[in-house]
C-alpha cells in the first residue's frame, strides 16, 4: 500500500486544475525557484488574491478548499514558501524579510500589480512583512491566526500553552505521536485517523529539508527589544479562531493594539489553528465577505 498523502495528491492537482488553477515554476534567480499555483487563464482582469500558508503543509493542501470556493470569482496565487512543497533556494538567508521578497518577485514575475494577501500562522508573518517591504503590491490582508512577529516573549507565552520547549519541537515532528500532537494542538476537535495516515503524514511532509526548517524557525523569533511597528497602510483583516492555543485571544488583541485601530477582527467559534481546514464552510464564507467588501463587481473599490 503507498502513502495515502502521496496518493491524494495527484488526485488533488487533477481538481484543482478542474477549478481553474494550474502548477507553475518560477524561477526568481538562479538557484531560487518559487513553485506556484496560477489561474489557468493567461490573462484576466479578476482581482488577485494570494494564499499563504503556515509551517507544515505546502500550500495547495493548506488552502485547497478556499481555492474551490475562490477561483472562479478571483485570480488565486498559491505559492510554495521555501523549503515546502518544491519551493527551494540554494541561498543561506532564513528570515521571513527573504521569504517575502521571494514571493513578491515571484508575483512580479507573473505580472501581478497588485493584491490582497491572505495568510495563515507562517504566512501571516511573512505577508506582514510583504506589505512593510511591498506596499504598492500589497493593497489588503487577511491574517488568519498569526502575530505581526514572533517575538520572544509570543514564543514563550506560546510554548508554555501548548507544552513544548520550542518550535522546532512542536513544527518538525520526528515521530507519528509527534505528529498526532502537531494537529491535537492545531484542531479544535481534531477527528479520528488512523494510525497508518499518521505516518504517511510523516513520511510526506516532514521528512524533507529538516536542517532548513530549522534554520527558517531559528530566524523567525525576535528578540522583544528588536521589534518595532511598521505603518502599514493597507487594509487589513484578523480571522481568529476562538479556539487556537497557539496564538490565542491576548494574541489577538496585542495584534490589534499594535495596528492602532487599522484592523478590523472576525471571530471563528469552534475553531483551532488549522481553521481554514478544520472549519472551511464557515471560513470561506467570512472571507467571501470581506473580499467582497474590497472588490465589487470584479473590480476595486
Amino acid at each position: 500500500m503507498g502513502n495515502t498523502l502521496s496518493l491524494y495528491k495527484p488526485l488533488l492537482q487533477g481538481l484543482m486544475k478542474l477549478a481553474g488553477v494550474t502548477p507553475r515554476a518560477v524561477e526568481i534567480e538562479p538557484g531560487t525557484v518559487i513553485h506556484f499555483w496560477i489561474p489557468s487563464e493567461t490573462t484576466t482582469n479578476k482581482p488577485a488574491v494570494v494564499f499563504l500558508h503556515g509551517f507544515g503543509c505546502d500550500g495547495i493542501l493548506t488552502w485547497q478548499f478556499q481555492v474551490l470556493a475562490l477561483a472562479k470569482k478571483y485570480a488565486v496565487y498559491v505559492p510554495d514558501l521555501l523549503f515546502f512543497g518544491d519551493s527551494i533556494t540554494d541561498k543561506t538567508e532564513r528570515s521571513p524579510a527573504f521569504q517575502a521578497e521571494c514571493m513578491a518577485k515571484g508575483l512580479r514575475k507573473l505580472r501581478v500589480e497588485k493584491c490582497t494577501l491572505v495568510g495563515l500562522s507562517y504566512g501571516g508573518i511573512v505577508g506582514f512583512k510583504m506589505a512593510e517591504m511591498f506596499p504598492n503590491l500589497v493593497d489588503s490582508m487577511v491574517i488568519t491566526c498569526s502575530v505581526m512577529a514572533l517575538t520572544e516573549s509570543i514564543t514563550c507565552a506560546g510554548l508554555q500553552r501548548i507544552g513544548f520547549s520550542s518550535w522546532a519541537d512542536y513544527l518538525i515532528p520526528e515521530t507519528v505521536e509527534g505528529v498526532k500532537k502537531l494537529l491535537e494542538v492545531a484542531f479544535y476537535k481534531l477527528p479520528w485517523i488512523p494510525d497508518f495516515v499518521y505516518r504517511d503524514i510523516l513520511e510526506a511532509l516532514y521528512f524533507d529539508h529538516k536542517k532548513e526548517r530549522h534554520e527558517l524557525l531559528e530566524a523567525l523569533i525576535v528578540k522583544d527589544k528588536d521589534f518595532t511597528v511598521p505603518s502599514f497602510t493597507q487594509r487589513i483583516y484578523i480571522l481568529w479562531a476562538v479556539d487556537d492555543i497557539i496564538f490565542d485571544e491576548e494574541e489577538v488583541r496585542n495584534l490589534k493594539e499594535l495596528l492602532e485601530g487599522k484592523a478590523t477582527v472576525h471571530c471563528m467559534e469552534r475553531a483551532g489553528h488549522l481553521v481554514e481546514l478544520e472549519c472551511p464552510l464557515a471560513y470561506n464564507r467570512t472571507l467571501k465577505q470581506i473580499l467582497a467588501s474590497l472588490y465589487e463587481d470584479g473590480k476595486e473599490k
